[in-house]
């Protein structure tokens, strides 16, 4: 019983160092990408375009990354072109706060568009600021912004 209740302070010293709450699994929210990208972000030609090479060329730049961040934040509506097929769609904008949006680009780009240039992860941070500049931002308004960010 004496070393039970010498382990107890050291128990509780230890939950406080623990994070408030887990980090955010990317591939649980990634469940709802799949819904419409698949599972393996291959996507449906003419329907939802893959998450792919064109993923990896995006993330690599300031405004892909805008972008990627605002498609998901505020959803996606009209025309882009990626991997060279029109598509003309509609994503619907996620509600998820910062660190679900980091986690899922995150394992979007790291498990899901594995082709294309090396890939640096987003923090909870940066998705922030993007929110914050795109905040008046329709899903039209988004779409607009893949060529001129980089979209292939």
């Amino acid at each position: 019983m004496r070393g039970l209740v010498g382990l107890i302070p050291v128990m509780a010293m230890a939950a406080l160092a623990l994070p408030a709450t887990a980090a955010t699994d990317g591939a649980a929210v990634f469940q709802r990408c799949a819904a419409c990208h698949t599972k393996t972000g291959a996507g449906v030609p003419g329907a939802y375009p893959p998450l792919g090479a064109d993923f990896r060329a995006l993330a690599v730049k300031p405004a892909g990354r805008r972008y990627l961040a605002l498609a998901v934040l505020r959803g996606l509506s009209g025309p882009i072109t990626v991997e060279g097929k029109p598509y003309r769609g509609v994503m619907p904008a996620q509600v998820l706060d910062d660190a679900a949006v980091a986690a899922v680009l995150n394992h979007i780009g790291t498990q899901v568009a594995k082709t294309g240039p090396k890939f640096a992860l987003f923090t909870d941070k940066e998705v922030a600021a993007h929110r914050q500049s795109g905040a008046s931002l329709s899903a039209a308004d988004v779409a607009k912004l893949h060529a001129g960010a980089g979209g292939k």
